[in-house]
């Protein structure tokens, strides 16, 4: 590439010039961001000479000139970079001054074992929106139009530097108008690595089967149509398929819903714009801001009671899971009616993102396909979010978001791979002082997650260089694939591997994002529905003590025998029995619990639990959640993760008192409860009601031992993780509670606090000697 550069009048010589000269060096998201064209502008501006150039590990810049204007330059850097850019570092040194007349911008360099962080993909920007619909613009209804400000990055990405060869673009060579436009440093599309045209760059078409039906725009419209006639169009995107539907025809979501397997668990849903999405959902300001910031994820937000969507969009459930368009293709296909936009792939499954791969995967579900050949080198899901105290809580972190790293509070750090847990897998890759989250991969439960977790694996360790990892952590859970797989990768490069306990990770993911000195101890409710203890039992209700070198199990919740395991999980009515007979409460005809269960499987299940047979204790928080559901009716069977504890969650509208627990100092029994909440289902209290009671009484649980660690510890700051605090009407009234005690809480705001945030935790305890 030749270098671009703008000139000024020839000095004299050397020893007239007043000047000084610079080098800076700068880390941080400035790859693919608009970074080198800025500094061009910024030079020009403030009429300095010299250079800046891309290295794989950050910006590498040298300045000359006035004094004053140097420093103008360095003010500019910092305070106000361009909009996409992170910075994380900028180290200036002085060099004698040389004589020169230009700024000028020269080819990357690459280096073989160095690595900057890679900016996510970001949705198209206004410009180019406008230009998408302007007849007289010679990019109009182009669907992969972009600039240097927005579009594709992680996901065509093939290596660093972050150049236009290093892409799946490098295909597509640019037009003479294209190419004139990423060579002039005065355009928006200077060096924007995806730039491209009707003429030179990628093109769609519809198919069926073999059939190649329509192209171009005549794709796209003959597409709409297909969806208004209420059949299923699997469309390419920006990371991958989607499996796409007219949200309104419930004979098609229906049909979507059995041929993808998907029982009840939501799907995601596209609008063309806030005021669509306002027809069938409430939207605080923080719903409006974060759908529309530059990520734009799927946001949860609350389903108006009447509306037009199918009811198979969302079955039982009070939240719907809306997102506005991200990429060009999206903004020319949407229209007035919300789309349903599932990802492509059978339930469980991880998503198709290669075209020869969709057709034969998704064949028996679509029945159309909308294609292009821009070819997607690392698949990416969509990201689901929901606001909490005016910011993001993460729920599912991908697209727009990964690979955005998380900066730690140590400079200097072993080389780690943490490979996550099982359910909603994740991987984190550490180097210096950066931890790299992959995309979400899935749940580690078949061949086809485990081969997309290694691809994404062996794709993310060549671009940060980090193929050679010092130590390996996973999971202490020994029936956990990704632990097994690790313990094989551990043994094939001879590295030691660690195995970190679940709930102690959760705490550290939640403590590494909030930069939480390393000598600190963190008072933490890890409160999930699974996690392996030390002693071979299921924690999850856990109160922990916890550093970054270990911890102290404070206090949980007791014990309650968990009939058959992991098979509980999907029959909460079980586990609502096992409670009340833990608790030494008879299973009277009259509870929907009793009721929900044959009297072959009652017999079997009050003699596995009078035996302790096929029994396996349990402190689990999620399956207290289920039981509760099931208790009250709501739930008795699920079809997927956490389906009773939302329902349970909906029910809630009010402040209410909490119930009678019995605390000792090292754990609760929740039996008062249930002798409570039957009293009140018995007195025919609302179902609203006890929902109610029943999360104020767990944020009660949170307060009491946080004022017991202050009294006995002196301890003041609080972490609240693990997947019930997706939970946002607890979250709430535990953080008010803690917030109006004095306490300093602290809550996710990067990871999820689910297991999709899990890796972190791991990564960092890993470097503690």
């Amino acid at each position: 590439m030749a270098s671009t550069c703008y000139t000024l009048p020839p000095l004299a010589t050397l020893s007239d010039m007043q000047q000084q000269r610079k080098r800076i060096f700068v880390q941080g998201i400035v790859q693919g961001v608009g970074f080198r064209p800025f500094l061009h502008a910024l030079a020009a501006k403030n009429h300095l000479t010299g250079f800046v150039l891309n290295q794989s590990n950050g910006v590498s810049v040298e300045i000359q000139g006035e004094p004053t204007e140097i420093q103008a330059f360095l003010n500019t850097l910092h305070t106000a970079p361009p909009p996409l850019a992170v910075i994380d570092s900028v180290q200036v040194e002085p060099l004698p001054p040389i004589i020169e007349t230009a700024f000028r911008i020269l080819q990357s360099v690459s280096q073989t074992n160095s690595s900057t962080p890679i900016s996510p993909d970001i949705a198209v920007c206004d410009d180019c929106l406008s230009e998408l619909y302007n007849p007289h613009d010679r990019r109009f209804r182009y669907p992969f139009i972009n600039c240097t400000n927005c579009g594709p990055r992680f996901t065509i990405i093939r290596d660093i530097p972050y150049d236009r060869p290093n892409t799946t673009m490098s295909a597509f060579q640019m037009c003479t108008h294209c190419a004139a436009e990423y060579h002039s440093p005065n355009n928006r599309r200077f060096h924007a690595q995806p730039n491209a045209c009707k003429d030179c760059g990628p093109k769609i078409w519809l198919q069926s089967g073999a059939t190649i039906v329509a192209e171009g725009d005549d794709a796209l419209q003959s597409a709409q149509a297909a969806l208004r006639q209420g059949q299923i169009v699997a469309i390419k995107g920006i990371g991958g398929f989607h499996l796409a539907v007219d949200a309104t025809n419930e004979s098609a979501v229906a049909r979507l819903r059995e041929r993808k397997g998907r029982r009840d668990k939501p799907f995601a849903l596209l609008a063309r714009d806030l005021t669509v999405i306002l027809r069938y959902a409430h939207l605080e300001e923080q719903d409006r801001t974060i759908l529309q910031n530059r990520q734009r994820p799927i946001v949860l937000v609350r389903r108006k009671h009447s509306h037009a969507l199918a009811p198979s969009v969302a079955p039982g459930n009070p939240l719907l899971g809306f997102m506005l368009p991200y990429s060009p293709l999206h903004h020319l296909l949407i229209a007035e009616t919300p789309l349903v936009m599932t990802s492509g792939n059978l339930s469980e499954e991880p998503i198709a993102w290669r075209n020869d791969e969709a057709l034969s995967r998704l064949a028996p579900i679509a029945d159309l396909f909308l294609l292009h050949n821009r070819d997607i080198h690392v698949p990416c899901d969509d990201s689901v979010v929901t606001g909490f105290a005016g910011a993001e809580l993460p729920i599912r972190r991908s697209r727009g978001y990964s690979p955005m790293p998380v900066k730690l509070s140590v400079q200097q750090r072993p080389m780690t791979l943490a490979v996550g847990a099982e359910l909603k897998s994740c991987f984190c890759l550490t180097r210096d002082s950066y931890a790299y989250l992959s995309q979400h991969i899935g749940d580690m439960e078949n061949i086809e997650t485990l081969e997309a977790f290694e691809r994404a694996l062996q794709h993310m360790q060549a671009l940060f260089r980090c193929q050679h990892p010092e130590r390996v952590i996973s999971d202490s859970h020994p029936g956990y694939l990704s632990t097994q797989w690790a313990q094989k990768y551990a043994r094939e490069h001879n590295i030691p591997l660690s195995e970190i306990q679940h709930h102690h990770a959760h705490a550290l993911s939640l403590m590494a994002e909030h930069a939480i000195p390393e000598d600190a101890t963190v008072v933490t409710f890890a409160f999930d529905g699974t996690g392996y203890g030390t002693d071979g039992a299921i924690w999850g209700g856990e109160v922990l003590l916890a550093r970054y070198n270990g911890f102290q199990r404070y206090a949980h919740l007791k014990y309650v025998p968990l009939p058959g395991g992991d098979s509980a999980i999907r029959h909460p009515a079980r586990v609502a029995l096992a409670h009340l007979f833990a608790a030494g409460i008879d299973w009277t005809p009259d509870l929907p619990c009793v009721q929900a269960c044959t009297p072959t499987e009652l017999r079997i299940l009050l003699q596995q639990l009078a035996t302790g047979i096929r029994c396996i204790p349990t402190s689990s928080m999620g399956r207290l959640f289920d039981a509760v559901a099931a208790l009250l009716g709501v739930r008795s069977t699920v079809s997927y993760e956490g389906q009773a504890a939302i329902e349970l969650e909906a029910l809630c509208s009010q402040a209410a008192d909490p119930y009678p627990l019995h605390f000792s100092s090292s754990q609760f029994d929740v039996a008062p409860m249930w002798l409570a909440i039957l009293e009140d289902l018995r007195s025919h209290s609302r179902p609203t009601v006890i929902a109610a009671r029943f999360h104020h009484t767990i944020a009660n649980v949170v307060l009491h031992y946080s004022l017991r660690a202050r009294s006995e510890l002196g301890l003041e700051t609080i972490g609240l993780t693990g997947g019930v605090f997706q939970n946002v009407y607890l979250l709430k009234i535990t953080v008010d509670a803690l917030t109006r005690n004095g306490f300093r809480v602290l809550t996710h705001r990067i990871v999820p606090p689910n297991d999709g945030g899990i890796a972190l935790g791991q990564a960092v305890i890993a470097v503690i000697p």
